[in-house]
């Protein structure tokens, strides 16, 4: 029998991470389409709105009823805006292990926002479910991924080579050669391997959300149903 997660929302002192609604639909679209996103994630070119609703009426949900892992809409708890997402997915419900990505909105960045959901996201994943492993992956030249692993806590484990298809701009020019059209073109590229295990995690973010003895640094989100 397949493991699955719950359904539940966790917040953190600025964030609530709940599962996609129909709502998030325009948001999700715009963010997809950033440049940066489209350049390290495995998104649709281009990423359209009827790409976002299935996204969130079929394959998120999916994602948690088939036991591959969890989806969370990141939004901010005041304005509940739409900042980012985090994935896991790829879980073993024997070794107790599972995969991370996140992305998060252009507008939103330096902000922490990826750092801060994750980290919730990882406290949950360890106290509540009882996980012992937390894995993330990012390309070689992806800087952003790689600092958001560090803060966190995780620990680089080497790297697997040429392992990773990334996309990079190219310039195509029209006849007259009097604009430039950006296109996208797939490079290959290394990807980095990091991990967390709980005992990584002790003391992260000390003081940066709620410590609650229960909760550990997140809590139930209680303005959405949790249905198991």
């Amino acid at each position: 029998m397949t493991s699955t997660f719950p359904d539940i929302s966790i917040s953190t002192d600025r964030l609530v991470l709940r599962p996609f609604e129909e709502a998030d639909v325009p948001a999700l679209t715009e963010m997809m389409a950033d440049d940066q996103i489209t350049a390290w994630m495995a998104a649709p070119v281009p990423y359209t709105e009827a790409e976002a609703r299935n996204f969130v009426a079929r394959r998120a949900p999916a994602r948690r009823t088939s036991g591959d892992g969890i989806v969370f809409a990141v939004t901010e708890m005041l304005t509940e805006r739409l900042v980012g997402l985090v994935e896991l997915h790829g879980a073993d419900w024997r070794v107790l292990s599972v995969h991370a990505a996140y992305a998060t909105a252009s507008w939103a960045r330096g902000e922490g926002y990826a750092s801060e959901s994750l980290t919730a996201v990882a406290q949950w994943l360890f106290q509540d479910q009882k996980f012992e492993r937390l894995e993330i992956r990012t390309a070689a030249d992806n800087t952003a991924a790689q600092q958001v692993a560090q803060k966190l806590g995780c620990i680089s484990e080497g790297v697997l080579r040429n392992a990773w298809i990334a996309r990079t701009r190219t310039e195509n020019w029209g006849p007259s050669r009097t604009e430039a059209q950006g296109r996208w073109a797939d490079i290959r590229t290394d990807l980095i391997v990091w991990s967390l295990l709980p005992e990584d995690l002790d003391g992260a973010f000390e003081g940066a959300f709620d410590q609650s003895a229960e909760a550990g640094g997140y809590a139930p989100y209680p303005g959405w149903p949790q249905r198991h």
